[in-house]
C-alpha cells in the first residue's frame, strides 16, 4: 500500500486546557478506512481539526504523501486532502450540482469559473453517490440524507486520495446509513485513504481496516477491527458494558447490555 498521510506525536490544547490531545499517532494508507471511536469528549472532532489544518497543533507532525502538511498551501492540500463535515445547512439557495461542483476549487484560478471537464467531474461524483435524480434539487429541500450524499460527492469532485469523514452516518436512518457506509467501502476499494470518525462500532466492524479508540485525549486502542474490538475493549472504552455477537460466517454485531438484563460480559481479548 502507499501511504497517503502520517501522523506523528500530535498534541495539542485549547487555552482553556480542554479537550487536548496527546501523543496520536498513526498511518493512513491507500485502501484502509481508519474508524476513529471513542465517547463524547475524547478529541475525535479536534483531531480532525487538527488534520485539517484549523487548529494548531502544539507538538507534533502531520505529513501528506510524504510532505509536511504546514509546507502545502491551502489549494495544494485541498487538492490531496477532502474533508467531509457532518451535514449542514445552506441559507442561500444553491442547487446540488453547485454544492458539488465547489469541490473544484483547488483546481480553479482564482477568477476562473469552472469549466466543461468541471461539470462532468462533478455530475461524476453525483452519479457514484446515486444523486444524479437530484442535481437540479435546492439542497436546502433535500433530506438529511442526501445531504450528507452531496457533501461527499463534493469531496469525490475535488479528486483528493484523502477523505477525511466527520461522523459520515450521524442524525442518518437506517437506510442511508447503509448506502453511506457501502459508499465507504467501495471508495477504500478503489485506491482512497479514509479517516472516519463514528459513534457507532458497528460501522467500524463493517467498513473499518484499522481502528483508532480515543479516549481523554490519548490513544485508547489502536488495532485492526479483529484484533481490537472486543466486549471488554468496548465496554471499558465506552464505560459501559457491550457485548460482540459473532456469526458462523464471522460477521460480528455490537450489542449494548442494559443494566437491567445486564449479564456477565465476556472475558475475550
Amino acid at each position: 500500500m502507499v501511504v497517503k498521510m502520517t501522523v506523528e506525536n500530535l498534541a495539542f490544547s485549547f487555552p482553556q486546557g480542554e479537550r487536548s490531545l496527546d501523543d496520536i499517532s498513526f498511518v493512513l494508507e491507500a485502501g484502509d478506512v481508519i474508524c476513529v471511536l471513542g465517547p463524547n469528549g475524547a478529541g475525535k472532532t479536534t483531531l480532525i481539526r487538527c488534520i485539517m489544518g484549523v487548529l494548531a497543533v502544539t507538538r507534533g507532525n502531520i505529513a501528506v504523501e510524504g510532505i509536511p502538511a504546514r509546507s502545502l498551501g491551502s489549494r495544494q492540500f485541498a487538492a490531496k486532502v477532502a474533508h467531509v463535515p457532518q451535514s449542514t445547512d445552506s441559507v442561500f439557495g444553491h442547487l446540488v450540482r453547485d454544492i458539488v461542483l465547489m469541490g473544484r476549487s483547488p483546481h480553479l484560478g482564482m477568477m476562473e469559473a469552472p469549466g466543461a471537464r468541471d461539470h462532468k467531474i462533478a455530475e461524476a461524483s453525483l452519479a457514484r453517490v446515486g444523486m444524479a435524480h437530484l442535481a437540479d434539487r435546492q439542497f436546502a429541500t433535500i433530506s438529511g440524507g442526501e445531504r450528507q450524499l452531496c457533501l461527499l460527492a463534493r469531496a469525490l469532485a475535488q479528486e483528493a486520495p484523502i477523505l477525511i469523514m466527520d461522523e459520515p452516518a450521524a442524525s442518518l436512518d437506517f437506510g442511508n446509513q447503509i448506502r453511506i457506509l457501502d459508499i465507504v467501502a467501495s471508495l477504500a476499494d478503489s485506491g482512497y485513504a479514509i479517516l472516519m470518525t463514528t459513534h457507532h462500532p458497528d460501522h467500524a466492524l463493517l467498513v473499518g481496516t484499522q481502528i483508532l479508540g480515543l479516549r481523554e485525549g490519548r490513544i485508547f486502542g489502536r488495532g485492526t477491527p479483529q484484533s481490537l474490538l472486543s466486549s471488554r475493549f468496548l465496554s471499558d472504552l465506552y464505560d459501559a458494558p457491550v457485548r460482540i455477537l459473532e456469526e458462523r460466517d464471522g460477521a460480528r454485531a455490537c450489542l449494548p447490555i442494559l443494566s437491567q438484563r445486564r449479564a456477565e460480559i465476556p472475558e475475550d481479548a
